[in-house]
């Protein structure tokens, strides 16, 4: 692994997880290429890509799945065979709210892992019942707060520990989508837009109303968010749990340039070593793309176009052979010297 950074340096085997998908030019399914939910909207055959990165986006670990199998199972099978593939025994996941429900997180707990995941907002008011009760819905910006919840129930059932913390940036974000959608709710409540299902509203046969409580509540929660984890506060302060779960962007940044500067999609393979094949090509492009970015400190889309520009020429003139300089435009002089003396 490269060096993490030093925001998340007291969580040594720290890795970030995500799941994405990449389309078929096929029209037909079979046990691997299937139509599932897409990240691109896509009604094509598909597959699921489950990436491991560290906190700085080199990719660690890649798998593919059928493509309408549900994220939420693909993330155990991934880490097992990073850990088996490295001799890791004590490894740090972040994954981001998708992943979360009460069994998935006793299954990553159970294969020995420790992780930090997003958390829905839904239990919020309970958990933080006394904040509530004694200061309202005053924070300060950047206040933490620290939580128990029981999630699972029966034999599942665990007390897991919830990290809060209220940004005023967030707050200001929340706000402005609440009255968006309290807009919408209220005109569909007056017949100004047609019938349809929206957040905040409330239909009781034919009478069509705005939801007061629960825009109340969303207000009550707006600018916080909310991070579950299996590591005690003893061990892990809260402030390094949400910084380490802040680096999870760095998997949908590694995702995107796989898309877009490597052009991953779409697939025309059809066997399925040969899709095999083209994900470990791509892989490893992101693998030296992500090297290439660290060391020179331009983003590889704008590397690999000012690179190609830069070309040198023999020719051939009466059996004398000519070279040709390339030309290194003004600037990139500096990035090849770093490109250099990273080998």
């Amino acid at each position: 692994m490269v060096a993490y950074r030093s925001a998340t340096a007291g969580l040594a085997s720290l890795v970030m997880y995500d799941v994405t998908t990449l389309h078929f030019e096929a029209k037909d399914e079979d046990k691997l290429r299937k139509v599932g939910m897409s990240k691109e909207r896509r009604v094509d055959p598909q597959i699921q890509v489950g990436l491991l990165v560290d906190p700085a986006g080199f990719p660690l670990e890649l798998h593919m799945f059928e493509g309408n199998k549900a994220e939420t199972t693909t993330i155990i099978p991934v880490l097992q065979a990073f850990r088996a593939r490295h001799g890791i025994t004590d490894l740090v996941v972040v994954a981001d709210a998708g992943m979360l429900s009460a069994n998935n997180l006793n299954a990553i707990e159970d294969a020995g892992f420790k992780f930090i995941v997003g958390s829905r907002l839904t239990r919020a008011p309970y958990d933080l019942q006394e904040h509530f009760d004694t200061k309202g819905n005053r924070f300060t910006n950047g206040q933490v707060l620290e939580s128990t919840r029981v999630m699972g129930t029966g034999n599942n059932a665990r007390e897991r520990r919830i990290v809060y913390q209220w940004s005023a940036k967030r707050f200001a974000r929340d706000n402005r989508n609440i009255n968006l959608m309290e807009r919408k709710a209220l005109a569909v409540a007056e017949g100004k837009s047609p019938m349809k299902k929206v957040r905040f509203l409330k239909v009781s046969g034919a009478e069509k109303e705005l939801d007061e409580k629960v825009i109340e509540r969303a207000r009550m929660l707006a600018g916080l968010k909310g991070y579950v984890t299996n590591m005690l506060v003893d061990s892990v302060p809260a402030t390094l749990v949400i910084s380490a779960y802040h680096d999870l962007w760095q998997v949908e940044a590694s995702f995107r340039m796989t898309k877009s500067d490597l052009r991953a999609r779409p697939i025309f393979h059809r066997e399925k070593d040969s899709i095999d094949a083209h994900l470990t090509v791509v892989f490893a492009a992101l693998a030296i793309g992500r090297h290439l970015q660290e060391l020179s400190g331009v983003p590889l889309k704008r590397l690999i176009t000012d690179l190609k520009a830069i070309r040198s020429a023999k020719v051939l003139i009466n059996g004398q052979v000519l070279t040709f300089a390339a030309q290194v435009p003004e600037g990139l002089e500096e990035v090849l010297t770093k490109l250099r003396g990273g080998y």
